[in-house]
């Protein structure tokens, strides 16, 4: 008697839009940092666009329109002020993580290696949103005692509207919101070593790393998107205003990480030497 053979039911792996839907529209901070699934995506079948102003947020997470001024290095000794400041820097990735999970669902066309390049970006923004959250708790306080600035998500009408979305997404996430980063993950990196909190210290040089190699995949898409011109030349006409050159730095500026990340010494100067009047 022929022995019957087991049925095997392969399960469908998760899809993309499945994934950024429920970050977007999941209004709970574990639903918004669930890690990718093992075995990746199915971005077979991205679906229609999907356009969204603002994601669903638990009211303890609701967005605000500001937030206190980020503690200097120099009170990284008091407790409290190391808190502020891990708070702050732990809401930038969940923005980042909303971001991240809003363009693949608003712009379903993308080529399938940027849509793959941004969801890897997405998973490394959730991973850094825990770290600082860890962080934050071993000092015994949790983001949800701070106020959640909106800083990020104010920028999507624009982008939104934007002739050329996707480079506008480029230019003011990865070359702006990130590239300022590898300025403020450094600087206080060494101000939360100097604090006597080297865990911390270690979270941001992670992040500066991860930045860095973010940075370089907006500056080699730029290029791809509108060939024939150069990063600064790509930067300056599709920059969302009111970002811009110089909110694309932080108050002790790291070249070094800058020409890891691949940008053109004349961009890295025109970041360096820009000024807060005008778009710029």
């Amino acid at each position: 008697m022929r022995a019957k053979l087991a049925l095997v039911t392969r399960s469908r792996p998760q899809s993309l839009r499945d994934f950024c839907r429920g970050i977007l529209l999941s209004p709970d901070l574990e639903s918004k940092l669930t890690a990718p699934p093992v075995g990746g995506f199915d971005d077979s079948e991205p679906g229609p666009a999907l356009r969204l102003l603002r994601p669903a947020r638990a009211p303890e997470l609701m967005l605000d329109g500001g937030a206190p001024k980020l503690p200097r290095p120099a009170a990284l000794r008091d407790p409290r002020a190391r808190a502020l400041c891990l708070a702050r820097f732990a809401h930038h990735e969940l923005m980042a993580v909303e971001l991240f999970a809003w363009a693949l669902l608003r712009w379903p066309e993308l080529d399938p290696s940027l849509r793959a390049a941004l969801a890897d970006i997405l998973a490394d923004e959730q991973r850094h949103c825990r770290a600082y959250l860890g962080r934050l708790e071993a000092l015994g306080e949790c983001i949800e005692d701070h106020p959640q600035s909106d800083y990020f998500w104010k920028h999507v009408p624009v982008i939104e509207t934007a002739p050329d979305g996707p480079l506008a997404f480029l230019c003011a996430m990865g070359l702006t919101l990130e590239q300022a980063n590898l300025d403020f993950s450094a600087l206080y990196r060494d101000a939360f070593l100097e604090a006597g909190d080297p865990a911390s210290a270690q979270v941001c040089e992670d992040v500066q790393r991860d930045e860095i190699r973010h940075v370089r995949v907006a500056a080699t898409w730029i290029r791809r998107l509108a060939p024939g011109s150069d990063d600064t030349e790509i930067y300056t006409q599709h920059v969302p205003f009111p970002l811009g050159a110089t909110r694309a730095r932080g108050r002790r500026f790291d070249a070094g990480a800058r020409r890891q990340a691949g940008l053109s010494e004349h961009f890295i100067e025109v970041v360096r030497q820009a000024r807060r009047s005008g778009r710029g």
